[in-house]
């Protein structure tokens, strides 16, 4: 799967929330929820990262990842997005966060979805706001899902963000690897 070739196509790899197509429609397009869990714009694929590590955020409901030798995060690559998506994705990241590129190899269709394929280079949202602020645990998509979604693409999340302004500033610091390693 090569990456998209239009001019303002992008690609990045996804390993907490964003890996949900609803919650990642709802950043980049303001839709309340995807009910088909698929977006016709963008192309998805299970990819993983080598040489990071994801951990849980205290007190969130999200990971961050951290650089880790010979560690590994299983996320999804995705693909067709726009300079407005990146735009509205580097907001919902904020502060906490600093948008680099990497490369990740494509999982491939094999019994146990672990056999790697074609490597490719695309953005990723790394954890900036300090080793201090994450947990040692790994952070649970599937629990994700079955916990907290709801409050992200739900009704039940609907009044969270009421009378905050919809687009807030953010400051990239860079701050030290993985201290939890």
């Amino acid at each position: 799967m090569a990456p998209p070739s239009g001019p303002d196509s992008r690609s990045a790899f996804f390993y907490g929330t964003l890996m949900a197509p609803q919650v990642l429609s709802r950043v980049c397009h303001g839709q309340k929820s995807n009910t088909n869990n698929n977006n016709p714009t963008f192309r998805t694929h299970p990819a993983i990262l080598h040489n990071y590590r994801r951990h849980r955020v205290r007190h969130a409901d999200y990971p961050g990842i951290l650089p880790c030798a010979h560690a590994s995060v299983r996320g999804t690559y995705v693909t067709n997005l726009t300079d407005a998506d990146i735009w509205r994705l580097d907001i919902f990241e904020g502060d906490q966060y600093a948008r680099e590129v990497v490369r990740v190899r494509l999982l491939l269709a094999d019994d146990a979805g672990s056999a790697e394929g074609e490597e490719v280079v695309c953005e990723t949202y790394v954890w900036i706001a300090g080793a201090a602020e994450l947990e040692d645990g790994e952070w649970d998509f599937e629990q994700f899902r079955r916990e907290k979604m709801r409050f992200w693409v739900g009704a039940e999340g609907e009044g969270e963000y009421a009378g905050r302004p919809s687009i807030i500033g953010w400051l990239v610091l860079r701050v030290g690897g993985c201290a939890m390693c």
